[in-house]
């Protein structure tokens, strides 16, 4: 694993880490950091439970945002997170939010995309999200 992630759960099944954008910062990090202790232990706690047992069964705690991306929820606070298709067996967070709709807005899930390609951008490797490879510039 490359020294540049930031490992938040190293678990059995999916190490669980912070994405970097194009600016070297981990949005998903200050986020957390930020957080009250207590949101922090309850979303360590999903992190543990994605990280050590590779599923979930609980719809209000794992979102599925469609088309490979995912979120972490615990109340108001989302965190979106996709499979690193570069490095079998990490999962990135991209960066976290509170929510206050039903939905997740859109501009959310953009930003979630944009620090994805960031990320693999910095680490000189293309995703794939849609079934469409990204082209290099």
């Amino acid at each position: 694993m490359s020294a540049a992630h930031r490992v938040v759960y190293p678990g059995k099944v999916f190490t669980i880490a912070f994405a970097r954008d194009h600016e070297g910062a981990y949005p998903a990090e200050d986020f957390f950091n930020q957080l009250p202790i207590a949101d922090k232990a309850k979303l360590v706690n999903l992190f543990r439970i994605l990280g050590d047992h590779g599923k979930h069964s609980n719809p209000e705690k794992f979102g599925d945002l469609e088309n490979g991306l995912y979120e972490f929820k615990s109340f108001q606070i989302r965190m979106p997170y996709a499979h690193a298709q570069y490095e079998k067996g990490l999962l990135l967070i991209t960066h976290g939010f509170r929510k206050k709709k039903d939905k997740t807005p859109p501009s959310e899930i953009a930003k979630a995309w944009r620090i994805l390609h960031e990320d693999a951008d910095a680490r000189k490797v293309c995703i794939i999200t849609d079934q469409k490879k990204r082209k290099r510039p």
